[in-house]
């Protein structure tokens, strides 16, 4: 195949790269370079001798700061795509499944301080229950296990009435999310980075209704077990049943929650009830709450065996195959941050700053500070930083940026918790699943 010939303008012709891209990498080389693209280079046009064509890709005259863009990057203006999803109840999201339900929110569609419901995005297992069959009224929570002194049941109405309410802003992060920009792919959704939120939770201490019915000393996890059906309808299977350490069940901010943002919880967030465990992978917060129980071991429900959730305990090399007995469940999550303004790919006034905006997390921890960079992170300008709203909420943060030219940027956010962690330049280190990339987020500005 011959290579790609500029059109009448100089451009190469890139319509629908964007899109094709994300779902057929070596059809877009081939569309775009007129060949295959070894994958270990494909995500950055690597070579300072590519920097002319990467810049008649994108339609500008020129890259300021190209030669120190990292070798293994896509431009973040060819990186993205903004095609919307029609979902009940939710607005903007981009579907990645649709048996069970996933979508993620582009993150300039993140960008409020507290995450709306219509906004938070959806990460099921299996099938969520038909909202003719919930009746909050009825609706009943158990709490067994072995190390349970006294099980008991609750309806909904009875934890309001025996417990004291709590309002939390919690931020979930899917495990997975960031799993696309692994190579090579790992199995599971193709999140990019949307699969995050930060809304506000009202419900009862998790610790509260635990110590009501007793915990044994020797209690180690607890699980959960909601009202979503595994996707063979099988009714012997559940489609996920985690948990997390004892320890982090009683912290305060675990919450058992019927309300987000003073409202009922989207049917496919949860409602009518949801356990929240902020900063840690969202599937340790169970949907559609049935059941708690308090074990004298590592709960060992669906999905909580490895692959699922679990990391490598010590680096592998991209394809490996990990044994399981060398892998360990994922507990807080690691320190992030995404830019939710400008949306990727605007077009900008010289001479003119430009207000960036958005937010950074840490898991179990806070963020101690973030920085932005222009120039593919040769350099970098401290933003200012808010305080959470509560523990485990996310921080805002923004900058005013100036550009010295014409051309081409890429603005790069990176946090730094208060351990001192930073998050990579690029993608982390390769596992089976895809778990926990925390790579820098870049969007594109063209400056005209």
């Amino acid at each position: 195949m011959s290579k790609k010939t500029p059109d009448s303008a100089g451009h190469l012709d890139t319509r629908g790269i964007h899109e094709l891209y994300a779902e057929d990498p070596v059809q877009a080389d081939r569309k775009l370079w007129g060949r295959e693209v070894d994958p270990e280079s494909r995500r950055g046009f690597l070579k300072r001798s590519s920097l002319f064509a990467m810049a008649s890709a994108l339609g500008v005259g020129s890259i300021p700061f190209g030669d120190k863009m990292p070798g293994g990057l896509i431009p973040a203006a060819l990186a993205n795509t903004t095609e919307p999803f029609a979902l009940e109840g939710k607005d903007g999201l981009t579907v990645l499944n649709d048996r069970p339900i996933n979508a993620e929110t582009p993150a300039h569609l993140l960008d409020d301080a507290v995450t709306p419901g219509s906004r938070m995005f959806v990460r099921n297992n299996g099938l969520p229950p038909e909202m003719a069959s919930i009746d909050p009224a009825t609706w009943t929570l158990e709490i067994a296990g072995e190390s349970c002194e006294k099980p008991m049941s609750f309806t909904i109405t009875e934890l309001k009435e025996k417990f004291k309410h709590y309002t939390y802003q919690l931020q979930i992060e899917c495990g997975g999310n960031g799993r696309s920009e692994f190579v090579p792919s790992a199995s599971g959704n193709q999140w990019t980075l949307g699969a995050v939120a930060c809304p506000r939770f009202t419900g009862v201490r998790l610790r509260d209704v635990l110590e009501a019915c007793g915990v044994k000393s020797d209690a180690v996890y607890i699980g959960y077990y909601g009202a979503d059906q595994h996707l063979s309808r099988d009714p012997n299977k559940e489609a996920i049943s985690r948990g997390v350490p004892i320890a982090k069940a009683m912290e305060d901010e675990s919450l058992i929650a019927w309300a987000m943002n003073d409202e009922d919880i989207p049917l496919l967030n949860g409602h009518p009830l949801r356990l929240v465990c902020g900063g840690w992978p969202g599937s340790v917060s169970g949907k559609w709450l049935k059941k708690i129980v308090i074990r004298n071991k590592v709960h060992d429900g669906a999905k909580m065996s490895p692959p699922s959730y679990a990391m490598p305990k010590y680096p592998v090399a991209p394809g490996t195959e990990v044994p399981k007995s060398d892998m360990e469940i994922i507990g807080s999550m690691p320190v992030k941050s995404i830019v939710t303004f400008p949306k990727s790919g605007i077009t900008h006034a010289l001479g003119q700053a430009l207000e960036v905006r958005g937010h950074a997390w840490a898991g179990d921890l806070a963020v101690e500070e973030v920085y932005v960079s222009i120039d593919f992170g040769a350099t970098w300008q401290k933003a200012e930083l808010k305080a959470p709203a509560n523990r485990l909420a996310w921080q805002h943060w923004s900058l005013q940026v100036e550009f010295p030219e014409k051309g081409y940027y890429e603005v790069w956010a990176r946090a730094v918790d208060t351990e001192g962690h930073s998050q990579p330049m690029v993608v982390p280190g390769w596992n089976p699943r895809g778990y926990l990339n925390n790579a820098c987020h870049r969007i594109a500005v063209q400056v005209a």
